[in-house]
């Protein structure tokens, strides 16, 4: 009978400790407007682990990679300005997501000289 009622209360931790990690989860999107951040290959100039050149941005430190604009739409990535061989600035306008952020605006600022 002990056995049955440690089984039962392992299982009822469990399932609420799985629905508290489960809100939180949801609840780390975060609305990113018009902020000034580093942008370049998330794999050359991050160090990120991807399977291939990918645009990345940094939000307060921290790497993202970059859904709805690609590596290339900003010129060649393995220019020698491309994202691949210098981090630049960009003003960006979306969400983070996931761990990913869902651009819905970049716009790459001047370099400054």
């Amino acid at each position: 009978m002990k056995n049955l009622f440690f089984a039962m209360f392992i299982s009822v931790f469990a399932f609420a400790a799985n629905a508290q990690t489960a809100q939180k989860k949801a609840s780390t999107n975060k609305v990113i407007t018009k902020q000034v951040v580093d942008i370049a290959c998330g794999e050359c100039q991050f160090k990120m682990k991807g399977k291939d050149c990918e645009l990345a941005i940094k939000i307060d430190g921290k790497p993202y990679f970059v859904d709805g604009k690609n590596i290339d739409d900003f010129g060649d990535a393995h220019g020698e300005h491309g994202f691949c061989n210098a981090v630049s600035k960009a003003e960006v306008t979306g969400e983070i997501v996931n761990n990913r952020f869902k651009a819905s605006a970049i716009t790459l600022l001047p370099v400054k000289k």
